[in-house]
């Protein structure tokens, strides 16, 4: 992919798990963005370090590798990083997702010499999609509330779907409807790949802070 004659600047969003990294990457045109690239990195350290720390690092490597120094020429000049969500009652997974994070926070200020901004999920998918924010209509039992009880609640989001809604799913949706000429990973039963997520979590990131910050109009 030819971007280093481009005269604009391009914005790379994240969506960094100790598994996989996903990867959204757009021109900035101004008003609008144009996405250029939505992509994975899956680390695979072979042989794997008995030592967790290590595979970490190692990790963050192959990402530099694999593609932080193949883009570090373009133009980057605003990475944006999703937080990791820290809903885990196991305080080990939230501390190697906090390390990892902080891992490749670091391999992007080195590489791009840029310094990451970071997004809630809530928020990234709050911004990048208003039309998600909505108000309940019923409780998770089925009743339905009351005019004076409705005035009171404020737009949550997903609140005009159901409370099992599949986030993800919706949010993959949204991308696609965006983006009709991406091509999807599948598996060999012909479902989709839970790398899509992670790319279109990463695409959520940038819309969301373009738009918020007014950077985007669209």
């Amino acid at each position: 992919m030819e971007l280093e004659n481009s005269k604009n600047s391009f914005v790379l969003g994240l969506d960094v798990s100790t598994k996989t990294i996903g990867i959204a990457l757009f021109e900035d045109a101004g008003k609008s963005g144009k996405l250029k690239l939505l992509h994975h990195v899956t680390p695979k350290i072979k042989p794997k370090p008995e030592d967790k720390m290590q595979e970490l690092f190692e990790k963050a490597r192959v990402f530099e590798e694999e593609f932080l120094n193949k883009y570090s020429d373009i133009g980057i000049s605003k990475v944006i990083i999703e937080e990791p969500l820290l809903r885990s009652n196991n305080v080990h997974t939230v501390a190697t997702l906090l390390r990892f994070n902080g891992m490749i926070s670091r391999s992007v200020y080195d590489t791009l010499g840029v310094i990451p901004e970071f997004i809630s999920s809530y928020e990234s998918r709050k911004y990048a999609f208003p039309e998600l924010m909505a108000k309940r209509t019923h409780t998770q039992k089925g009743k339905v509330f009351t005019e004076s009880e409705m005035a009171k609640k404020d737009p949550v989001l997903f609140g005009g779907y159901p409370y099992d809604v599949d986030k993800k799913e919706v949010i993959f949706n949204k991308v696609c409807d965006l983006e009709p000429q991406i091509t999807w990973l599948y598996t060999k039963n012909k479902t989709l790949k839970k790398e899509n997520s992670d790319m279109t979590d990463a695409y959520c990131c940038i819309r969301a802070v373009m738009l918020r910050d007014g950077f985007w109009s669209e």
